[in-house]
């Protein structure tokens, strides 16, 4: 069955699509307006269903399976294109994404459980602070198709009843009342991913839209409540964050009721041909934005702000202008099977464009290289090692056998020890803990999002100083990467590294880091932080964690721990090794170095960080 088309309901979708761009992109400009997906919800619910309802109007019963064909062929066609541009490009345009977590990604996407998928993505830390998948906004899709497969199975138990759209529009209002209930008894500040991506906490949306649908014909067309309705979306799109509390509360309910307001009589300004141009390509929109967006990055355009948005904004809607027209349009038609073949291959070729257009406005970090066997020899900047404060002796009362370096941290320090080749001067032990530093102050900021520290990570100084009376070690290397340059809450304030108040307090944490470390007679090394590019904001600058200012003052607190500290810690130069010409740099001497912007790579290890510090700490263990 076919309904009257509506012209203003894909200028609607323009704009939703508009908002979620901008969200995506410029989030200092509409920070709300990740939003414009609950209009979809909106939208989905309210045309799906005024289609079933308009067959079984007609004939007395809905054919599932003529329906779920119609969804299968309007919806998969644009999708395996985008999953299998991801899979084929990814890995030379997204190098820091971990293929494992990928692939699962893809299937999740294509089977529809992307949602679930992203709330427990998640398995090791490495996952858990790793950018985001390329494929993470089909948790959408995975809620709508799921609404797909059993709205209509539960619209036949109404039929059965009498006034069977009463039965449709009170159950759909007690589904959405219990879906905003379940969001606001769920909802964690620390952790929301199981609120924003829920199938049954985001499903309130579709519910409202479905509830429209099966509304009294005298409810629709009320320009007063559309007028109401728009601007409550346009003040949700301007204030509203993703953290923001009010939103998981209740917000999420009263912003799907403003979209069917504006749904039920949309303005026939949302009819401009622009708009129902942008509307009707919207889907592929959708689904090409984020992938684009994440290859189209500052690094490899050179840009940043409005620019890289434009730039952004104008290759999805490229992509999607060509995937609507040569294959999804094709396939959803009468002559679907004559096209499949003409689609299949078009789909490769505008994905292997898009792959090679995106390639060429940069060349982006190379992929990880494989380890080899035997570590070949590299060449790399020189670097002059710092000289101990004191000549290196053995110490009295070790234990016996052969010197012991034990390298402790966070999970920076941990790729360091975890890749450490072998080498005859000593034995080392990798005492590095994922997700833990020594700044532990409750309250951080993370890449824009509320974070608390790991359960463990308070109890450093018990561990650290367990580990050091067991390893017993002649040299104890600190690196120290991360969890000290984010934004924390001190004293009532958010503050950071190179602000004095939270200087001095991470030079009392440092001073009593080196106290542990040097507690049984064991030489100090700290390395200096190297620069790191962990993740872009969406207007292509980095996170503040991420600045290399903050790099530079927690290495002036290393400096000056050097220089007063009484256990006579000595300060090696990483920073300028890694990054050698000032700034952050993936490889060095031809050898990646980074695997993601942060952690340190086996062949980076073994090539370029053994061959430098190997000698350094030999010295200092007094071989």
């Amino acid at each position: 069955m076919s309904l009257r088309y509506q012209p203003s309901l894909d200028g609607l979708r323009a704009v939703a699509l508009g908002g979620v761009l901008l969200a995506h992109g410029l989030p200092g400009v509409l920070p709300g307006g990740f939003l414009g997906v609950d209009v979809f919800f909106v939208l989905s619910g309210y045309l799906i269903t005024s289609l079933l309802l308009a067959e079984h109007d007609a004939t007395g019963r809905i054919r599932l399976g003529a329906f779920w064909r119609r969804r299968a062929r309007r919806l998969l066609p644009a999708l395996v294109l985008v999953v299998a541009f991801v899979a084929v490009a990814g890995p030379r345009l997204l190098p820091a994404q971990d293929p494992g977590p990928l692939r699962l990604d893809a299937l999740s996407a294509l089977t529809y459980w992307a949602n679930w998928r992203m709330i427990y993505r998640g398995g090791d830390y490495f996952t858990q602070t790793a950018a985001a998948s390329p494929l993470q906004h089909t948790w959408s899709l995975g809620i709508e198709e799921q609404f797909y497969l059993l709205w209509p199975l539960l619209l036949l138990v109404a039929f059965a009843r009498p006034r069977p759209r009463r039965w449709i529009g009170a159950g759909c209002l007690l589904g959405a009342a219990g879906s905003a209930v379940a969001a606001a008894l769920l909802y964690d500040p620390l952790a929301p991913d199981r609120v924003y991506f829920g199938t049954d906490t985001r499903a309130g949306a579709l519910l409202i839209g479905a509830a429209l649908a099966a509304a009294p014909s005298a409810l629709l067309g009320r320009r007063s409540l559309a007028i109401a309705g728009a601007l409550v979306l346009v003040a949700a799109a301007l204030l509203v964050h993703g953290d923001t509390a009010a939103l998981y509360r209740g917000g999420f309910a009263l912003v799907a009721l403003a979209a069917a307001a504006v749904v039920a009589a949309p303005a026939r300004l949302l009819a401009a041909a622009p708009l129902r141009w942008a509307g009707r390509i919207s889907y592929g929109g959708y689904l090409w934005h984020w992938p684009l967006f994440a290859v189209l990055d500052a690094g490899r355009t050179g840009l940043t702000g409005a620019g890289l948005f434009a730039v952004r904004a104008a290759a999805t809607l490229a992509a999607a202008a060509v995937s609507f027209h040569l294959v999804e349009q094709p396939i959803r038609g009468r002559s679907a099977r004559p096209a499949i073949a003409t689609a299949t291959v078009t789909a490769a070729v505008a994905a292997l464009a898009v792959a090679l257009a995106a390639a060429a406005t940069g060349p982006g970090p190379a992929a990880v290289p494989p380890v080899p066997a035997a570590p070949a020899a590299v060449t790399v900047p020189a670097t002059p090692a710092a000289p101990p404060t004191t000549p290196p002796v053995r110490r009295a009362g070790r234990r016996p056998g052969p010197p012991r370096v034990t390298v402790i941290g966070d999970s920076v320090s941990w790729t360091l020890g975890a890749y450490w080749p072998g080498v005859p001067e000593f034995t080392l032990s990798n005492q590095g803990v994922q997700g833990c530093g020594i700044a532990v102050l409750p309250e951080i900021r993370y890449a824009g999002a509320l974070h608390t520290n790991l359960p463990y990570c308070t109890t450093w100084e018990s561990r650290w100083g367990s580990s050091v009376a067991a390893d017993d070690p002649d040299v104890v290397v600190i690196l120290l990467d991360r969890w000290e340059l984010m934004d924390r809450r001190l004293d009532g304030r958010w503050t950071h590294v190179g602000e004095p108040g939270y200087d001095a307090y991470l030079a009392g944490q440092l001073g009593r880091a080196i106290g542990l470390a040097a507690a049984h007679g064991a030489r100090v090394a700290l390395l200096s932080a190297p620069y790191t590019h962990r993740e872009e904001r969406p207007d292509g600058g980095l996170w503040p964690e991420d600045e290399p200012a903050r790099v530079d003052a927690w290495n002036r607190l290393l400096g000056a721990a050097a220089a007063n500290d009484p256990a006579h810690p000595v300060v090696l130069d990483l920073n300028r090794l890694l990054c050698p010409a000032g700034a952050f740099a993936w490889s060095v001497g031809g050898v990646r170095v980074r695997s993601d912007g942060l952690h340190l790579t086996p062949d980076g290890v073994r090539q370029v960080v053994a061959p430098w510090l190997a000698p350094q700490l030999a010295r200092l263990a007094g071989t």
